[in-house]
């Protein structure tokens, strides 16, 4: 198929994931990328894109909210983002694309869903990329007692040189980065449960004293309990763009989703689990800092020495990583959104890397709008904008399950399926019927309130800008076929 072919699939194949042969169309330009990624970079990044500073820092909000009960709302939140990537990873391993649900969410809905679910993703990523390269950067500033956007600065450089050689050495550097991650969280269970039970020198058995009471804040508290982790597990859906760069796409993102999913399931519930054991409820909220952070606090209960500055160095890590994952994504999401016609034609090009090279840089470049926002921008305008991400991602999980809805049937006649979603469509439609509590669970509380009208807004505005951009390129194309027929 040529690229001119697949651009034109949005006005002729808007409805059929297949060609007219029955094969599986791979999406325009998934071939200009390198194919060098092995599941264990694919595996390794998503762990370490839904295991960030969040869970490091901000594992104490819910607990807090709900007490030892926060586990039902890590359950929760934990089956319905299992179900959703069930569902991604599904239409991922029939249809590896660099766009990943925002080419599924055109195909089943329409080249408008695919223009405002890729942008709103987009832009989600490009906000929490300035967050994170500014809190690494604050933190490694006081190390070295400089300002914070100096170390800040270098990062930035080291990962544009990262990302714009070939996919194999990014694949590396995240590769390391997550295992480190991963292999402090292991390191962590394994000195809590040695607490837990007393086996540790100079250390009695705690009880299940700090269970009591399980739920101190009722029903009311586990729900404010699930707002505050629902979109812990937000990042696992790098997998499915970077799938497009791997050997074997199908084979690639079938293993890595199913072995993710339930990682990141154990790891968070693991580590609340020992954090509820060993601390007291009331005494835990948002960290400001390492030496605040409920592993820290665990840690030293053990006499581990140096324990804030090791976190520190694990905090900063586990910024950088997603950082680096971030930019990785969003220059993947523009490099498609340019052969689907939602982009400019410039961020097509890729280096002799198989890198896209453009799309690298314009992603690099918001990164440091992103930074300056949060640095010099009004307090308002940040707090507004970094607040839509819990919401982007409810809107973007709602738009897989119905891509899922849509397409599964037409993906199982032509027997493409390598992963299935568990009874189909029950628990499709529970998921979908799931998000939708959670975002009327949203509109009653005054702080994620702001979340679901500024999204709303944004994706409606999205929406309309979609309607009008890929009307135009359908049109574009349709005038440009006479003339290379002629």
């Amino acid at each position: 198929m040529s690229v001119r072919e697949s651009e034109s699939m949005s006005t002729q194949h808007t409805d059929s994931p297949t060609d007219s042969q029955g094969a599986a169309p791979t999406e325009a330009g998934n071939r200009d990328l390198g194919h060098s990624l092995k599941v264990r970079h694919l595996t390794m990044m998503g762990l370490g894109s839904a295991v960030g500073a969040g869970l490091f820092l901000g594992t104490g909000v819910g607990i807090k909210a709900a007490g030892p009960a926060v586990l039902l709302s890590y359950i929760v939140a934990g089956i319905v983002v299992v179900f959703v990537m069930r569902m991604l990873g599904e239409l991922a391993a029939a249809r590896p694309a660099s766009g990943t649900f925002a080419t599924y969410a055109k195909m089943a809905l329409g080249p408008w869903a695919g223009f405002s679910t890729g942008w709103l993703y987009w832009f989600m990523l490009i906000m929490v990329m300035g967050t994170e390269i500014t809190g690494a950067g604050a933190i490694m500033g006081n190390w070295f007692g400089v300002e914070g956007w100096i170390p800040g600065l270098l990062c930035v450089i080291l990962f544009t040189v990262v990302n714009l050689f070939a996919v194999r050495g990014f694949g590396e550097f995240e590769y390391w980065f997550s295992f480190v991650k991963v292999a402090v969280i292991i390191f962590f269970l394994v000195v809590g449960a040695l607490l837990i039970f007393g086996l540790l020198p100079s250390h009695d058995p705690v009880g299940v004293d700090n269970f009591t009471p399980f739920a101190p804040n009722g029903v009311s508290g586990i729900a404010a309990g699930l707002l505050a982790v629902a979109f812990a597990f937000g990042g696992i859906e790098i997998v499915t763009i970077a799938a497009a760069e791997s050997e074997k796409p199908s084979e690639a993102i079938t293993a890595a989703v199913r072995a993710v999913v339930w990682r990141i399931s154990v790891f968070y519930l693991g580590s609340v689990l020992v954090i509820t054991a060993l601390l007291n409820v009331t005494t835990l909220d948002d960290a400001d800092g390492a030496a605040d952070s409920p592993f820290t606090r665990v840690l030293a209960m053990a006499d581990i020495p140096g324990v804030v500055g090791f976190m520190e160095v694990i905090i900063v890590l586990a910024l950088l990583s997603a950082f680096n994952a971030q930019i990785y994504a969003t220059s993947r999401l523009t490099f498609s959104f340019s052969h689907q016609g939602n982009a400019p034609k410039l961020f097509r090009k890729v280096s002799s890397q198989k890198v896209p090279t453009a799309a690298v840089i314009c992603s690099l470049v918001f990164a440091f709008v992103s930074v300056g926002l949060q640095v010099w921008g009004p307090d308002n305008l940040i707090n507004i904008l970094f607040n839509a991400v819990g919401g982007c991602l409810l809107v973007i999980w709602f738009i897989i399950v119905l891509s899922e809805l849509k397409l599964r049937p037409q993906l199982e006649a032509e027997g493409s399926l390598k992963i299935r979603m568990w009874a189909w469509p029950t628990l499709p439609i529970v998921t979908l019927v799931a998000l939708v509590g959670l975002a009327v669970l949203m509109l009653f509380d005054e702080t994620a309130r702001d979340q679901v009208i500024t999204v709303a807004i944004a994706f409606t505005a999205v929406s309309l800008l979609g309607v009008y951009v890929t009307r135009h390129h359908a049109r574009t194309v349709a005038n440009e076929e006479p003339e290379r027929t002629s």
